[in-house]
């Protein structure tokens, strides 16, 4: 089996769906039946004998066909549109038996672009170490069902996703719920794609509560314990240096009392030689 042809177009776009027959110059539109028709049940548009037979209304004014090729013309598109088309032409040798000449079917994807994404950010609890908040990103007014995506400091993150569509072929909306412990201010982004065209927001999630811890004056037992342990120390110094004096002072006295008892006995000598000299004298 051939791979099936796909034409993507936006909504509303213009778009030709090709045939598998072409007249030749030499023949006739006259000698055709042609018909377009959608999921094989809905006719798109038929003509025969070179005039048109019927018309689905959903078409009307939107749709026509090419005489020499059967191209179908779509403008403008619309969602409903998307799906696949049938073309199927058949040559009037005989009105009691035309034969088959093409058969093919396209298949139309029909896009339409989502908004920015929004993102919102709700605190419900905020402390001294995390703000903890629900963080949701929409989008609307897309198709098909998009994807929706997300990373936190670049690191992918798991959204608890819903989507909303009046039918299988209505533009959605969708929307993406995460619940984050933010400890420290991060950057956030999310992400709708769909049928390969990509849309992304950012944002700074703040981490909004700051707590300025007072300066606690020392207790009591703190203040006791550190004036106890002062004394002791001042105690220890002047003990310590009384103890030096001491020992240095009876190391230098043996000295200075030799010195004393030398000057007494020189003291002595010099009385004793005044008193001999005083006796000769005499």
């Amino acid at each position: 089996a051939l791979e099936m042809k796909k034409f993507k177009r936006k909504l509303g776009e213009k778009v030709g769906l090709p045939c598998c027959h072409k007249i030749e110059s030499s023949d006739s539109l006259h000698n055709y039946r042609v018909y377009w028709q959608k999921n094989i049940r809905e006719v798109v548009l038929a003509y025969a004998e070179g005039k048109e037979i019927s018309k689905d209304k959903r078409y009307t004014n939107r749709t026509e066909m090419d005489d020499r090729n059967f191209t179908l013309w779509i403008s403008p598109v619309e969602i409903l549109d998307n799906g696949p088309y049938q073309c199927v032409v058949q040559h009037l040798r005989s009105s009691q038996n035309p034969s088959v000449v093409c058969d093919e079917t396209v298949t139309l994807l029909v896009t339409a672009d989502f908004s920015k994404p929004n993102i919102t950010a709700e605190v419900y609890a905020e402390s001294c170490e995390s703000t903890e908040m629900v963080v949701t990103c929409s989008s609307y007014g897309g198709f098909p069902k998009p994807k929706i995506s997300g990373t936190l400091n670049n690191e992918s993150v798991v959204w608890n996703v819903s989507w909303v569509s009046e039918s299988s072929l209505s533009p959605y909306s969708v929307t993406g719920k995460l619940q984050l412990n933010v400890t420290k201010d991060v950057s956030f982004t999310c992400s709708v794609e769909s049928n390969g065209f990509t849309k992304s927001t950012s944002l700074l999630l703040k981490k909004t509560y700051v707590c300025v811890v007072p300066t606690v004056p020392p207790s009591y037992n703190v203040i006791t314990a550190s004036s106890i342990i002062i004394i002791i120390f001042l105690l220890a110094i002047t003990l310590a240096a009384r103890y030096l004096s001491r020992h240095v002072c009876s190391r230098c006295c043996k000295p200075q009392d030799s010195v004393e008892e030398g000057v007494k006995e020189c003291t002595k000598t010099a009385t004793s030689s005044k008193v001999t000299s005083e006796t000769s004298s005499v």
